[in-house]
């Protein structure tokens, strides 16, 4: 049995293929000419290097063996001398390939069979490639589609031109699907696999909720509100800041809608997701305050360096400022980026009390003063002894019952302390071996000599090696919870930029970098405008 077709119905077949598969015409010429060298292969020999071609216009078929122009012949079938190629091709030469045309064949069962099977393979691998870029090309976008199956709580959606998986943990809780249902999800991931591109939606990631807005809420589509930070517990609550570039606009109203009619649609796709709406604002004391809504805010204390919060309320406000199960103040920490802890005013007056009884125990100690003493300086907002060694002399002479001979034996006491501690923290980076000349860095002292040798940083080379992550720490964010690592300069009250400064001091005195390289444009301009 042979098949054969004609011109007008390889064309037809090319086009009928790829508007089904939505494919390139050509990807599908291109399949054709793949499977017919394969099966002239088949007859003329496998060994035969063959090359067909299809007239994308006409659907002219034309058949021809290349053979590799060489000086010495050692397969005949696959090559052609110089000596013989060069009557048929003047300008051939050693490299070239010479073609000689074949006449047209007609397609036995088993050759057809196996070009039907070339061409479905390549089709269904640009079928891929065009799914794969179509979706990847929308990664960031809400897709329709409906159920197809459902297989151990996954939930697999056809969207049409492909198939999508819906995870069991990208699902909102208690959230059941059955064949047919149309569902609307946010396509967060697309991967190439070896069965195909897999597309991974997600009905629980935050920024479908952002998407959801957008479609919901036409200012925000337009740009005029934009979405500041969204914190999610599917299913149950989310928190959403919004701010808007056009001041008589109102985002949080602009949102919630007219009767709430346009948060109502967005609470509706999440099944009853209770959304708070809240104001973004770049002080972070006022956004903490409005993100624990409902609960009232009594106090706001923060802690730059280390991204804390902590929120002093009332006492009856507690549960209602952490939530059920933790989820108010979780939320608002996630949206905000900052960790955040919350004390009762009782908890922050007792705390307070055992901070003034250490700090009155600790003037006792360094200072040997009486406890009087040692409290009116406590209560006088002194915290350390450095305070009070290194404060102006009037400072402590102002204090009520003290005099200007009181403030300078309590000034001296402080530095004998100071000193003394200094010579313990000496002799003890003497023993690690750390050298004297780290002591040239400003800003470093001999507490902090012991705590690098404690490290292993002895030398100037050594400390020029640092980071300033290595020295004051840092921070990683991960599933909402913020793990903080510590540096070496854990128990200093160091900022990151004096670590910075220091470590840039000792890279200039092992000559890593030089003064100049460190001048910055502004003191070149300046430079210039003095001369």
């Amino acid at each position: 049995m042979a098949v054969s077709a004609n011109r007008l119905e390889l064309l037809q077949i090319a086009d009928a293929v790829a508007r089904e598969k939505s494919i390139d015409r050509m990807v599908v010429i291109d399949a054709m000419q793949d499977a017919i060298e394969k099966a002239a292969k088949a007859r003329y020999g496998a060994e035969t290097e063959i090359k067909a071609e299809i007239n994308p216009r006409s659907g002219e078929l034309r058949l021809w063996r290349l053979l590799e122009i060489v000086e010495e012949v050692e397969e005949h079938s696959r090559q052609v001398s110089l000596k013989d190629a060069l009557p048929k091709n003047p300008t051939a030469k050693v490299g070239d390939f010479l073609t000689e045309p074949l006449p047209p064949i007609e397609f036995g069962r088993i050759a057809a069979q196996s070009a039907k099977q070339v061409i479905v393979q390549k089709v269904r691998d640009a079928e891929r490639e065009r799914m794969y870029d179509e979706y990847f090309n929308r990664i960031g976008e809400v897709v329709n589609g409906s159920v197809k199956r459902v297989e151990y709580g996954n939930v697999i959606v056809d969207l049409g031109r492909g198939e999508a998986i819906i995870r069991r943990d990208e699902l909102i809780p208690r959230e059941m699907f059955r064949y047919g249902d149309r569902v609307r999800a946010y396509v967060y991931d697309v991967r190439r696999e070896q069965r195909g591109p897999q597309i991974f939606l997600s009905r629980t990631h935050p920024q479908f909720m952002a998407k959801l807005f957008m479609q919901e809420v036409p200012e925000i589509y337009d740009g005029i509100i934009t979405i500041r930070s969204i914190a999610r517990d599917p299913g149950s609550r989310a928190k959403i800041a919004v701010t808007s570039s056009d001041g008589s606009i109102d985002p949080v109203g602009a949102c919630v809608g007219m009767r709430g009619s346009r948060v109502q649609a967005v609470v509706g796709e999440l099944q009853g997701e209770k959304i708070d709406i809240i104001p973004w604002t770049d002080n972070i004391a006022d956004l903490v305050v409005s993100a624990l809504q409902p609960a009232d805010v009594a106090k706001v204390v923060l802690d730059e360096q280390a991204e804390r919060i902590e929120v002093v309320v009332p006492d009856e406000q507690l549960s209602l400022a952490i939530g059920r199960r933790g989820q108010n103040v979780r939320l608002a920490s996630q949206l905000i980026g900052w960790d955040i802890d919350i004390l009762t005013e009782q908890e922050e007056s007792e705390r307070r009390q055992k901070e003034f009884t250490e700090r009155s125990a600790l003037f006792i100690e360094a200072l040997d003063v009486d406890e009087m003493v040692a409290q009116l300086l406590a209560s006088e907002g002194f915290s350390t002894v450095e305070e009070l060694a290194y404060i102006e002399l009037n400072e402590i002479a102002t204090i009520e019952g003290f005099d200007e001979e009181t403030a300078t034996e309590i000034q001296n006491r402080a530095i004998e302390y100071l000193a003394a501690i200094d010579r313990a923290y000496d002799e003890e980076r003497k023993k690690l071996g750390v050298k004297d000349e780290l002591f040239d860095i400003t800003g470093l002292n001999a507490a902090m000599l012991v705590a690098l040798g404690k490290e292993e940083i002895k030398t100037v080379e050594d400390f020029a090696g640092c980071a300033a992550d290595d020295l004051v720490g840092w921070s990683e964010r991960k599933d909402g919870e913020t793990k903080r690592f510590e540096g070496s300069f854990k128990d200093f009250p160091i900022s990151r930029e004096e670590a910075e400064d220091m470590i840039l001091q000792a890279r200039l005195q092992v000559g890593w970098i030089t003064a100049e390289e460190l001048a910055t444009p502004e003191d070149d301009v300046s430079q210039e405008e003095a001369v």
